[in-house]
């Protein structure tokens, strides 16, 4: 049987891609380069641009679907694009998983399909997004939902905490890195820096998606993959300050209720209690798992 990872270029993805090589699977990237730009040497690489169409697999096992626009903040202000990137991609690819009748699907959803919600949120919360990210992501958790139910597709949706780590390329830290290195005796916070988030270590999430693979044992369920702590984005600020030595002034940007933009989940701390009970839970807390983070983002852009 064959793997297919949408999206294995990028950067969870060609994570994904490297642990399944590693175990010796037969492993597919489909991807259109658009975002991520790592590949594995030893998979098959397709050259798929998802919105327009999708190839046939044979001997299809499952397919781990991460293509998609990873960016919160413009879902806001690119609306169409992050409709085509995060909604048609997504049906597409469920059309490439029935006509090629693979055994399963994961789907890589958001804590922000929960809006701002009662923390820790368990999977039984209400969906409230309030972000167009978030509420294409729902979107997607329905259409594999249905899917699996309609098509005896065996799926399951991951509501993700803040993914960092590795080959990481966007995201707070990565931000913070970038400014401190064009300007480091300044440092420009979105928000008031009291957000407050759960983060977890891509090797963690890694893990996580192995065991569900393994363990799940319904035609579709859906699971929080978080931490069990949360660290605030000041608390970011000074532990990538730390390791870069550095002791810059902090110059906020609120637009007076505390959120880094329009759309910006202030609080978030996912119940994870259901996959735990399956046997995983994550070997770093939030803040280890930034702080070994911006070690290897510093690394990766030459700073150490």
């Amino acid at each position: 049987m064959v793997d297919v990872v949408t999206g294995g270029a990028g950067y969870i993805g060609g994570h994904l891609v490297d642990k399944l090589v590693s175990l010796g699977r037969d492993v597919i990237v489909i991807d259109d380069l658009s975002y991520g730009r790592y590949l594995n040497p030893s998979v098959k690489f397709e050259k798929t641009d998802l919105r327009y169409g999708h190839p046939i697999i044979e001997e299809c096992g499952t397919v781990f679907h991460l293509a998609a626009n990873p960016d919160v903040k413009t879902s806001m202000e690119n609306v169409e694009e992050h409709f085509e990137r995060d909604v048609k991609v997504t049906l597409n690819a469920l059309e490439m998983a029935r006509k090629s009748d693979c055994r399963s699907f994961f789907f890589f959803s958001s804590s922000t399909v929960y809006g701002e919600a009662k923390v820790p949120t368990p999977e039984t919360e209400e969906l409230k997004p309030i972000s167009n990210y978030g509420l294409f992501k729902l979107m997607g958790e329905q259409m594999v939902q249905f899917y699996s139910r309609n098509y005896d597709l065996i799926s399951v949706s991951l509501r993700l905490a803040n993914i960092t780590g590795g080959r990481t390329s966007h995201g707070v830290i990565i931000d913070f890195i970038k400014k401190l290195m064009k300007n480091p005796t300044e440092l420009e916070i979105l928000g008031n820096g009291k957000q407050k988030k759960s983060y977890l270590h891509v090797q963690d999430l890694i893990d996580a998606i192995l065991l569900l693979e393994e363990r799940n044992k319904e035609p579709y369920n859906d699971f929080n993959v978080g931490n069990d702590d949360w660290i605030t984005v000041e608390e970011i600020a000074r532990t990538v300050e730390s390791e870069m030595k550095l002791n810059p002034v902090h110059r906020y940007i609120d637009s007076g209720d505390g959120r880094g933009w329009k759309g910006d989940v202030r609080f978030m701390l996912l119940d994870i209690t259901k996959i735990k009970s399956l046997g995983w839970r994550p070997t770093l807390t939030s803040r280890q798992a930034v702080q070994r983070a911006t070690q290897e983002a510093l690394k990766l852009l030459g700073y150490i």
